[in-house]
């Protein structure tokens, strides 16, 4: 399965949280360690889930980049 991660950018580091997973959601100091942090939680979670005997949320989350110009043309 293939989830979409969400990354945020703060003032003090980053974030990063799966819509598709309530409560797993990571913060670090930078984008190479939330990258690593969230992989690392999605395959804890998911195991948590199984063992729990709970289900695994199909993904449903999709993204699309807009662009928009701004300011003066």
């Amino acid at each position: 399965m293939e989830y979409l991660v969400v990354y945020e950018q703060s003032q003090d580091g980053w974030g990063a949280y799966i819509p598709d997973l309530p409560g797993l959601g990571v913060v670090g100091d930078t984008f190479e360690e939330v990258q690593q942090l969230i992989t690392d939680g999605i395959t804890f979670h998911l195991e948590a889930l199984k063992e729990h005997g709970d289900p695994v949320p199909r993904p449903t989350a999709r993204s699309r980049s807009e662009e928009r110009r701004v300011g003066k043309e």
